[in-house]
């Protein structure tokens, strides 16, 4: 590695000073908005303040609220924060990597990351952009408000401030894309978990007309925003542990660790977040999006004429990452699977049934989690692509972690390294890629991204009613690629109970 040295750029905010090191680029930190302080909580985002001479944009900046949040035998650091909150509010900022030498006119790749609404940031190890930056793409990460700060619903505050955020920060991107080589008129917009369900809700969204031209939807999907009225049960919830009202006015006046806390012992209650008996989430998130307001729109019409070119795909076992680090999946009975699920679906014995539910010999735990798996992120995830109106890809991927004596399969979260190239920052006894992690693997996945983003064609042929689908690795990541039938259930009808095979599109899940 040679020495870094200074660059600068020239934001519409003020010049920043950045370091290059073997030919790449590196900002950090780059505010796109105001610090949320004081009267900006619970308020939209603004432009953040010019500054004179050069801001140092050599070191990670802060990240939204939150607390830590653990995987027990699994090192998430690749993925998550290693430590919580630590006081600074200026957080709503941008990290850029670029090629140091370039003629302009970059794809721009812009991620948001995960974490259930409530954690995550944009500097984790896992999501360095060098390989996307020495692959001819300007990689920017973006950080957003979370949990209650970002997601309360309150009658004197606009609602989803955290998907705002992520608008103000595409915005930014438009307005400041060519300052780092890179083509406001070229835009990928992708992200995993809550930030795909984020960029699935954008597809949708007015307010996000023209910011992107291409979209990458990892583990993600649009059905999950849920009515404001569980939102505002939620938000009423936490005030009631605060004893304040349920207003932004009150709120504000709250300091950021002790809503933290609130937040905390509200997660961890009972909660009712059903709707008509089913929760879109399964229990997975408290917080996140609601409908319908100017940003979240309940009806998905628009995306039968959508001109944005679509990527979405799943990994093939998303919830062994929470069946198998809680560490109770073996011991989990025939009546608790079904208790589980029947917290947020109405015919929770007969959709376990299509899982292998009162067979012999079938463990109930798995046929939990499996049933999680399509619920809440492949059959959705299907129903996007079938829906959506311009050209649309589907991946799935196979690659199973070595970790839990290689039950941890191919969890949800598995692909990023793979996807960033960066499979070293998880590697580990621990690591979510385990000691020797395919390569090869790594090379496709990332290679079809960085062409998604150059061209709008990953390399597969689009999914139709034929249901063709990319699959990345396999069993032991002998094959990095090949096509395949989609198997993942478009609908689950409780009146048969099983798995439905093909279904009508827009199918609802029940």
């Amino acid at each position: 590695m040679s020495t870094p040295i200074e660059s600068v750029a020239t934001t519409t905010s003020g010049r920043v000073r950045g370091l290059a090191v073997d030919g790449i680029a590196c900002y950090r930190g780059v505010p796109y908005a105001a610090p949320p302080k004081g009267p900006r909580r619970f308020a939209l985002a603004t432009p953040a303040p010019t500054w004179d001479g050069v801001r140092d944009a050599t070191r990670p900046g802060s990240m939204a609220p939150q607390h830590v949040r653990r995987f027990p035998g699994i090192d998430m650091r690749p993925l998550l924060p290693e430590t919580g909150w630590t006081g600074d509010h200026d957080y709503l900022h941008v990290n850029i990597w670029t090629p140091q030498h370039h003629d302009g006119g970059l794809p721009v790749m812009v991620y948001i990351h995960g974490g259930a609404f409530i954690a995550g940031a944009a500097d984790c190890p896992a999501f360095d952009g060098t390989s996307f930056a020495r692959s001819g793409v300007v990689l920017m990460t973006v950080s957003y408000r979370l949990g209650a700060e970002g997601y309360s619903v309150l009658p004197d505050a606009p609602t989803n401030l955290g998907l705002r955020d992520q608008i103000a920060a595409l915005q930014w991107v438009q307005n400041n894309a060519g300052a780092f080589g890179g083509d406001p008129g070229n835009v990928t917009v992708f992200g995993e978990s809550a930030g795909a369900m984020s960029i699935a809700t954008l597809l949708n969204s007015r307010a996000a007309d023209g910011l992107f031209r291409r979209a990458i939807v990892q583990s993600g999907h649009d059905e999950l925003p849920r009515d404001a009225a569980v939102g505002r049960r939620l938000t009423e919830r936490i005030a009631a542990i605060l004893s304040v009202p349920a207003t932004a006015a009150a709120f504000r006046e709250v300091p950021v660790p002790q809503l933290l806390d609130a937040q905390a012992t509200l997660l961890a209650q009972p909660l009712d977040l059903a709707d008509n008996g089913r929760d879109p989430a399964y229990g997975a998130a408290a917080y996140g999006m609601t409908i319908d307001d100017d940003v979240a729109c309940a009806s998905r019409e628009r995306l039968t004429t959508s001109s944005v070119d679509l990527l979405v795909g799943t990994t093939k076992a998303e919830m062994n990452l929470y069946g198998f680090s809680s560490g109770d999946l073996d011991a989990v009975t025939d009546t608790e699977a079904v208790a589980r699920l029947a917290a947020s679906h109405p015919h929770a014995r007969q959709v376990l049934a299509g899982y292998g539910l009162g067979q012999p010999g079938a463990k109930p735990g798995r046929a939990l989690v499996d049933a999680l798996t399509d619920l809440l992120f492949r059959s959705p995830a299907r129903r996007l692509a079938l829906r959506h109106g311009g050209p649309t890809y589907v991946y799935e991927f196979e690659w199973e972690s070595p970790a839990f004596d290689g039950r941890l399969g191919a969890c949800h979260g598995l692909d990023l390294p793979f996807v960033f190239h960066t499979l070293k920052t998880a590697q580990g006894p621990q690591g979510l890629v385990g000691g020797e992690p395919p390569v090869a693997l790594a090379d496709a996945m990332h290679e079809s991204w960085v062409r998604f983003a150059h061209t709008g064609d990953p390399g597969w042929a689009p999914y139709g009613p034929g249901r063709r689908l990319m699959r990345f690795g396999g069993a032991f990541g002998a094959v990095p690629s090949r096509l395949g039938e989609d198997e993942a259930p478009l609908a689950h009808t409780a009146a048969v109970g099983g798995r439905a095979s093909d279904a009508t599109a827009g199918c609802a899940i029940g």
